[in-house]
């Protein structure tokens, strides 16, 4: 479940501005992450269980999410993940495959290889849809994403899973700055004291 939700919102994070093509706006979104040295943003995630809120940051391959229910920080070599499930930190070098699962920018790719992607109607003039659907069988049945045509921002992306659970994704905030090599690596300040880490590399 980490790992799917983990998952969700790094490829939200990775898709944020829009172009002529699907394909093109993917290349595009992933300029679009590093202009300005990386960009952060806020988010709610709402399920059947209910609504979450966090926060993403990412700058070149680096990147970071905080929510209640997961933390995951990566440097571009190590990744820290923190899960109020297991209590604890685990420490892993992951493998491009892993990237795919939290990394935004390997997300875009693996959406380009793996994902059949078209535009889609809207139901108003201002927004631009695109629907991805797997071209194998994927954790993810059909991604629909949905645009400002004013400003090319995602604003708001519905996950359909296979086990037919759905997560609505809304973003509230972009910012584009350049960050800190400090903001992708474990802040033990954002874990509860006494947190045990486990190095699995």
């Amino acid at each position: 479940m980490k790992r799917v939700f983990i998952a969700i919102l790094s490829a939200v994070a990775a898709i944020m501005a829009i172009a002529q093509t699907p394909s093109a706006m993917l290349d595009k979104c992933v300029a679009s992450i590093n202009a300005g040295g990386g960009v952060t943003a806020t988010y709610s995630i709402t399920t059947s269980e209910g609504t979450s809120q966090g926060t993403l940051a990412m700058q070149g391959n680096k990147f970071r999410v905080i929510s209640p229910e997961a933390k995951c920080w990566y440097d571009g070599k190590t990744q820290w993940s923190w899960s109020p499930v297991t209590g604890e930190v685990n420490i892993t070098a992951p493998t491009p495959d892993e990237l795919q699962l939290t990394n935004p920018i390997a997300a875009v790719q693996h959406f380009k290889a793996a994902f059949n992607m078209k535009r889609a109607k809207a139901k108003t003039a201002k927004t631009y849809v695109i629907k991805l659907t797997p071209k194998k069988k994927d954790n993810i049945k059909t991604l629909w994403l949905y645009f400002d045509e004013n400003t090319s921002l995602l604003r708001t992306a519905r996950f359909e899973m296979s086990d037919k659970s759905v997560y609505t994704i809304k973003i509230t905030d972009y910012r584009h700055k350049s960050l800190p090599t400090s903001t992708f690596t474990f802040d033990k300040a954002q874990v509860p004291a006494g947190t045990q880490v486990v190095d699995l590399r």
